[in-house]
């Protein structure tokens, strides 16, 4: 079983396409940054997608849309 659940994921973004892009440009920022929101032996993802997704799980990374800035 995938962690953490689609289903869960898409409670908190509204779009299984925004959600791809959220965790993209996230673990984008991983990849060049170094920089986790988590001490690394917290995540259960050894990749950074899934690190990425953790995240989001977890409420440290907030989406914010068009009309809500």
């Amino acid at each position: 079983m995938l962690y953490p659940s689609i289903d869960k994921l898409l409670t908190i973004v509204d779009s299984k396409y925004k959600l791809v892009h959220v965790a993209s440009i996230r673990s984008k920022q991983m990849l060049e940054n170094h920089h986790y929101q988590m001490a690394e032996n917290q995540y259960k993802n050894k990749r950074t997608i899934g690190r990425a997704l953790e995240e989001l799980e977890h409420g440290l990374i907030k989406v914010v849309t068009k009309n809500e800035e």
